[in-house]
């Protein structure tokens, strides 16, 4: 599959180009940047947020050093949001050190998850515990994956009334799941939910997003390359015209910012592990977001 490194070399304009290499010095205007509103709250997120699977699940302190950087720069560049997991490998715990040592936990929305409910409540109460432990806080904690969804249900709404989290939800990242995540959607009430979506897999559009603006339910969406898909098919393309008016200058922009432009999307969280990355990325959150026309040339730009 083509790297994200050669994807920003094919892409690469004069928007990204503008990022300066030191987010401690990056000038910012955050009034340009697009937020969408948590709908049971009206808090707002950034559209962008970042994804911590695989990427953070690193042990050696240089494979730490660049992701310290994305952490230490995501709220200078004006973003919030770290989804992470326990069984994301030690994600969860890198997330929780690097922020530590940065000491800027209070400007981020630290978003997890708990998937040992599968096993009963006492597992799934022994991991939310742990998950609090590393990171001190947490702002969002999610169901991972539907695992044990009505055992831990009531236990995170016990959570979230006596404030030790925030937000609560549910994730998938399968549309096999689909049809489950829809009839929990419709008899709980939920600040959020997690899915899987991109421009090559646009089921959700279906009925989850749907669902999803109807009960005022906030949507983070997972693989929004669609693992890597997407930004191969475009490789040997270059961004047309129509779509640099968008000031889309990437084709991970072009991902982007098709998956944010459904109005029921809150925010995307592809995988960050590089500055470079983070700066590309949350370049999405400038300028127009494509209407529904738009939507269907870039659909269709894809084949």
């Amino acid at each position: 599959m083509i790297t994200r490194r050669l994807a920003l070399q094919l892409g690469l304009g004069a928007t990204a180009a503008a990022f300066v290499s030191d987010p401690l010095r990056a000038k910012t205007d955050s009034k340009e940047l697009v937020t969408r509103p948590i709908p049971s709250s009206g808090e707002k997120l950034l559209l962008i947020g970042i994804g911590t699977a695989r990427r953070f699940d690193v042990s050696a302190a240089t494979d730490k050093e660049p992701l310290r950087e994305v952490l230490r720069a995501l709220p200078r560049l004006g973003g919030r949001l770290v989804d992470t997991a326990p069984s994301y490998g030690v994600a969860e715990s890198v997330v929780g050190e690097l922020v530590e040592e940065i000491g800027n936990r209070d400007a981020l929305f630290l978003a997890t998850k708990v998937g040992a409910g599968r096993n009963g409540a006492e597992a799934g109460l022994a991991e939310m515990n742990a998950s609090l432990q590393r990171l001190k806080r947490i702002d969002l904690l999610q169901i991972h994956n539907l695992a044990g969804v009505d055992v831990m249900l009531p236990i995170l709404r016990e959570w979230k009334d006596a404030k030790r989290i925030r937000y609560h939800g549910i994730s998938t990242s399968s549309d096999k799941q689909y049809a489950d995540l829809e009839a929990i959607m419709k008899r709980e009430k939920l600040d959020f939910i997690q899915i899987d979506y991109a421009l090559d897999n646009r089921l959700a559009e279906d009925r989850i997003l749907p669902l999803a603006a109807d009960r005022g339910i906030a949507v983070l969406t997972n693989l929004p390359f669609g693992r890597g898909r997407v930004l191969t098919a475009f490789k040997d393309k270059p961004v047309p015209d129509w779509a640099k008016e968008l000031r889309i200058d990437t084709w991970a922009q072009f991902a982007l910012k098709y998956v944010v432009s459904h109005p029921a999307v809150t925010s995307a969280i592809p995988g960050t592990a590089k500055l470079t990355y983070l700066e590309d990325n949350l370049g999405t959150a400038r300028g127009p977001l494509p209407d529904a026309a738009t939507r269907k040339k870039m659909v269709a730009l894809l084949g």
